[in-house]
């Protein structure tokens, strides 16, 4: 009894809503453009937002390629968090110290964030899903 995991992250070729797919699109498209924006303009605040959409539409995608892009985004919010908490603020402590010799590293995990985020929004206009 062996399950073909490629099936779990395309979308089904056959019986599957054209007009739900392009839905489900134009969501992953909105939000990797909110989270870009949230990184770019708001500290943040667009990021957070794009957040709560993508848990509110994550089983709504299951079964299709969008699911693995909701997965994505998800994934790397929280990891760029971590990265704040566990790079950010040492380095700020640190650049006190050092006098702003280590500043640059409060950009890292941002970077980090723009390029998956933009990495992901590239596969989506491809029509690829995320590796999980």
């Amino acid at each position: 009894m062996s399950t073909d995991l490629s099936q779990l992250s395309a979308p089904r070729p056959s019986g599957e809503d054209p007009e739900r797919l392009e839905a489900l699109r134009k969501i992953c498209l909105f939000d990797y453009l909110l989270h870009i924006a949230g990184a770019l303009l708001s500290a943040g605040l667009l990021s957070v937002i794009a957040l709560i959409v993508n848990y509110v539409k994550r089983d709504n995608a299951r079964g299709t390629i969008y699911e693995s892009h909701m997965a994505w985004m998800i994934r790397t919010f929280w990891w760029t968090v971590f990265w704040m908490v566990a790079i950010a603020i040492p380095a700020g402590l640190l650049s006190v110290v050092s006098f702003g010799l280590l500043s640059f590293l409060f950009l890292v995990p941002g970077v980090w964030f723009l390029y998956r985020m933009i990495k992901g929004l590239l596969r989506l206009n491809d029509g690829q899903p995320m590796p999980l």
